[in-house]
């Protein structure tokens, strides 16, 4: 797994998080072109992350100007991708090679969960790209 260096903005982002939410980070990406900031949480530690009715998540929100999003951390690349296409239910992840060497990630998805796991105008399948280029150098993520 390569070693993530985080930026000074990323560091305050994420001391920000955890203290407001005692949520345990993992990373941070900032997304200018949403306008968002997805943060990687411990696993198990989702709920301390929204908070009851998302009270955490809208602070952050009003706090930072920007949208907030959270993912589970893991350190497998199927549960990873699982995590970051949620609440889709994901049927199955296959990681392929393309013979110039480029790696793709094949998720089946429940019919009905869709549209959700792309998101409004591709927002979900960019953040699971994101993440997995990030973590496992994945080119493309392809939901089907």
């Amino acid at each position: 797994m390569p070693e993530i260096k985080l930026t000074a903005e990323e560091m305050r982002y994420i001391a920000l998080f955890q203290d407001l939410t005692r949520a345990s980070v993992k990373d941070c990406i900032i997304d200018e072109n949403e306008n968002r900031i997805i943060f990687l949480v411990k696993p198990g530690d989702m709920g301390l992350a929204i908070g009851r009715n998302g009270i955490n998540i809208k602070r952050l929100k009003r706090l930072l100007g920007r949208n907030i999003e959270v993912v589970e951390w893991a350190d497998n690349i199927e549960q990873l991708a699982k995590n970051a296409l949620a609440p889709a239910r994901v049927l199955n992840v296959k990681v392929l090679t393309t013979p110039s060497g480029k790696k793709k990630v094949l998720v089946t998805v429940d019919p009905q969960d869709k549209g959700v796991a792309i998101g409004k105008a591709g927002r979900n399948v960019a953040r699971a790209r994101m993440i997995l280029k990030r973590y496992f150098d994945i080119d493309s993520v392809i939901v089907t």
